[in-house]
């Protein structure tokens, strides 16, 4: 039951990505990296408030405004040759990365500039039309697309970055810049962005602040609240709020900038950011180990924390059904002995002899005591779990936070409940901060599956004190579930808040806080 390890120090190179070896359909380091960067009254058991009314998903179309002959033509004077009516051309920002939302939007505005995202928002509060504003558009929750005609306001022209202080790791920036190709900006300069996801290639830093993007480095250098130092944002009147500091400390007043983190662009659409960026570790390690049961990849954890320390980054799991998912669909060999689940984890630091001591006294510890039964020097196995589930038929996905205990746990009560309703019920994610990813697979929707998913897996999260999205938004999908992660005081209060912000509800509508308190 010993430990089988080959450990590699990896090279950093510009992408921070290996690529997959062309000769074996193996789990590379690549590979394995790119894997871990988804009605009738129902009793809420969280004792946070009454019980609420589970809605349809599909809410009514509110009484906005339509576009007329004179509003194209106010947009395209502002925004001349980026202002598009064409459906060919909109048909993609109309339809969210699940192919499961598809809104009806007949205009997408391109504007370049804070001063223009300002004109469209005070025409449109003028008008009283709704507004979708879209980054990437690499959302789960439907929250970056219309639900219906609402104007697409896409920031991907914003891109520029403003400033790049090299003392402080400050990077300034519009939020239409694509995160992998800030991080390339920022490994050219010896420094890295604090956040690294999957959809780094699509993702933009504005959709990421305004969804509170999680992602694979939140064990080492925390979330965006923490890393965000200031914003750009403009409201739906059409005001500019500069919140965009770029100071560790600032303790004077409110720090409203923690309003429009998370928010998914109903307070206010985020124009530029502040962030801070840690320096590129000169030293990164990657293992991919086995573990025999859940409970011995927790003593694993444990353990890696006490004897890694400040050099573990990423501490990730899947089970055994996510990798014979990778196996069928995308052709990729397990490295290591099968087991029942998988851990990939990875050190950085700036010293490569001192943190390979301390990787393989952490590797001995866990081999003698059996808590790992095999293992090999990778990192690439776990982001590509979502590309492997698109090829297993439609996918109910949830991201739930948990105790860290109780993370597997979901996963095997929800096969019980679900029996052979399901196709696959997978579950993976970020140890680290408690985050599980169960996704559920059947051959085609399946209302009848939902069902029984829904609100099944939102009480069986609330019971334990968890929260029922971890780090994707609660977007369209979600908005009327949010009682079963916060009081009813909370929600009245952030109704409050919107509408004190948006009184008219155009910014983003039909999102976020469920449709009982949309104005």
């Amino acid at each position: 039951m010993g430990i089988f390890l080959r450990l590699t120090r990896i090279p950093l190179s510009s992408s921070g990505i290996l690529s997959q070896c062309p000769h074996h359909n193996t789990l590379s380091p690549a590979v394995i990296r790119h894997i871990l960067a988804g009605a009738p009254t129902r009793k809420n058991h969280s004792g946070r408030g009454p019980d609420h009314p589970v809605i349809s998903a599909a809410p009514l179309r509110k009484p906005f405004s339509k576009v007329t002959k004179e509003d194209l033509s106010f947009f395209r004077n502002l925004l001349p040759g980026r202002t598009i009516t064409d459906p060919d051309l909109i048909r993609s920002s109309n339809i969210d990365w699940l192919r499961t939302v598809h809104g009806n939007s007949e205009i997408l505005l391109r504007p370049k500039t804070t001063e223009e995202v300002s004109e469209i928002l005070r025409h449109c509060n003028k008008r009283n039309l709704a507004v979708c504003p879209q980054g990437g558009n690499t959302g789960l929750v439907g929250g970056s697309v219309p639900v219906f005609d609402e104007i697409i306001l896409s920031t991907s022209l914003m891109n520029q970055v403003i400033t790049f202080d090299n003392i402080s790791g400050i990077l300034t920036c519009q939020a239409g810049c694509v995160l992998e190709k800030l991080s390339h900006f920022l490994e050219e300069r010896d420094f890295i962005m604090p956040l690294d996801l999957g959809a780094k290639g699509s993702c933009q830093i504005g959709g990421n602040v305004s969804t509170n993007a999680g992602g694979l480095r939140l064990l080492r250098y925390g979330s965006l609240r923490g890393t965000v130092l200031g914003l750009e944002v403009v409201l739906a009147d059409g005001r500019v709020l500069n919140c965009l500091a770029t100071l560790r400390k600032d303790n004077t007043g409110y720090d409203l900038k923690q309003l429009f983190i998370g928010a998914e662009g109903t307070l206010g659409v985020i124009t530029a950011v502040s962030i801070l960026c840690p320096h590129k570790p000169k030293s990164l390690n990657v293992a991919f180990l086995g573990c025999s049961s859940f409970q011995h990849l927790l003593e694993t954890f444990q353990c890696c924390r006490g004897m890694l320390g400040e050099i573990l980054s990423a501490f990730e799991f899947l089970d055994a059904s996510c990798m014979k998912l990778l196996e069928k669909h995308l052709k990729l060999s397990n490295p290591i002995t099968e087991s029942p689940f998988y851990i990939v984890l990875e050190t950085a630091g700036s010293n490569a002899a001192h943190d390979e001591e301390k990787l393989h006294k952490f590797l001995e510890a866990v081999m003698t005591s059996s808590l790992v039964i095999d293992g090999t020097a990778l990192w690439s196995l776990r982001e590509r779990v979502t590309e492997a589930l698109t090829h297993d038929g439609y996918t109910y996905k949830y991201d739930i936070s948990l105790p860290v205990e109780k993370i597997y746990d979901l996963v095997q009560d929800m096969r019980r409940h679900l029996g052979d309703k399901a196709k696959n019920v997978v579950g993976y994610g970020h140890v680290g901060d408690g985050n599980l990813h169960l996704n559920i697979t059947s051959p085609s929707k399946d209302p009848r599956l939902l069902a029984a998913i829904e609100p099944y897996v939102y009480e069986w999260t609330s019971q334990w004190k968890g929260s029922i999205s971890a780090e994707h938004g609660l977007g369209l999908k979600k908005r009327n579930y949010i009682h079963y992660s916060k009081h009813s005081e909370v929600v009245a209060l952030m109704g409050n808040i919107k509408a004190l912000l948006d009184p008219k509800g155009i910014l983003n509508p039909y999102k976020t806080l469920p449709d009982n308190m949309h104005r």
